[in-house]
């Protein structure tokens, strides 16, 4: 059984659900414990833990300039908890309050980190239930890993929520009307990355990597994710342009070879895309379930008949999946 989403009827445009949660939202930091994991290429990703013991545990992926402290990832981490589940929160590099010690950042298509993680979590314990979870560009690089891994993977789920499936077509929209303030607000956050990081490599005497930012020249006149992407994240990465890294790291063409049970819930007013990403059924592999709401924004969510006791759908949907695939799971291996 699962619970159908209903917007409030205080917050049916687009906009005010994306921007209410991130706005209006406040709930009490969970109790962290955090880590630091060096990678192989001797840079590091810091961790956040919630949760002890040896219960299931769910790896969760953040957004384009969100972190473990975006409020989508602390209400969920607080839900999961509460439904005996442990989570992990991996801050993208550079997202964690510190700038991480190499050019290298990430992107959309950047999948080597959530495998380490995952590759990592694997070896440490070999038997836990693990899950994941990811949202907005977070969902993407967690699609795209799936798909690229295959059968490789011993996850019991995964969801991605509001993922831009198509690059190319999201970056167009975040063009086009009120959609600019977006862009705008996450193009500015970029930019202060990309300068932070510069200042911190050149403190920490890593000139080779401060020179490779630097070679990129002045951003701060990029005004659309095409410029910032050709300039920025093509150039940095390896893509011959902003075009071939869209066509290589939207994550819809992965979706036909994923082979963990994912839920994909895509809201059809999410003012970051259009209707044009969502994939038709015979895209999508027999472990793919499409859920597609009319209403929802960008990782918003909110229901509830009180605007002064908000709910947000997602830290219902989200248990709900994770509880019957894991007792699904269960069942399964006691017939085997």
């Amino acid at each position: 059984m699962k619970t159908p989403f209903k917007p409030a009827w205080w917050l049916k445009n687009r906009h005010f659900q994306t921007l209410y949660p991130a706005l209006f939202r406040k709930i009490p930091a969970p109790l962290l414990r955090r880590e630091r994991l060096v990678t192989p290429d001797d840079d590091f990703i810091d961790i956040d833990w919630c949760g002890e013991g040896d219960s299931p545990l769910i790896i969760l992926l953040h957004g384009l300039t969100g972190s473990s402290k975006s409020i989508y990832i602390q209400g969920l981490q607080h839900i999961l908890l509460a439904n005996n589940f442990r989570s992990v929160a991996l801050n993208f590099r550079g997202c964690s309050g510190e700038p991480n010690n190499s050019a290298r950042c990430y992107h959309s298509g950047e999948t080597q980190d959530i495998d380490f993680l995952y590759q990592t979590l694997r070896q440490r314990e070999p038997e836990t239930p693990l899950g994941a979870i990811g949202f907005s560009l977070g969902g993407n690089v967690l699609l795209k890993w799936l798909g690229e891994k295959q059968k490789s993977l011993t996850l019991f789920a995964a969801i991605a929520v509001s993922v831009p499936l198509v690059l190319s077509v999201c970056a167009t929209k975040l063009d086009d009307g009120f959609s600019k303030i977006y862009r705008q607000n996450l193009l500015r956050e970029l930019k202060l990355y990309i300068v932070e990081k510069t200042q911190h490599l050149t403190k920490i005497g890593r000139e080779n990597d401060a020179q490779k930012i630097k070679a990129l020249g002045d951003l701060s006149k990029i005004t659309s994710f095409w410029e910032y992407d050709e300039k920025v994240v093509a150039k940095l990465h390896g893509f011959q342009n902003a075009h071939d890294y869209y066509a290589k790291s939207s994550s819809r063409q992965f979706l036909k070879t994923i082979s963990v049970p994912t839920l994909l819930i895509q809201s059809l007013d999410d003012p970051f895309m259009t209707t044009e990403v969502i994939p038709t059924l015979d895209e999508l592999s027999d472990f793919v379930q499409l859920e597609i709401t009319k209403n929802g924004g960008h990782v918003g969510f909110v229901t509830g008949k009180n605007p002064f006791k908000p709910i947000y759908w997602l830290e219902q949907r989200i248990p709900e999946f994770l509880n019957f695939t894991k007792n699904t799971e269960v069942h399964n291996n006691d017939k085997l």
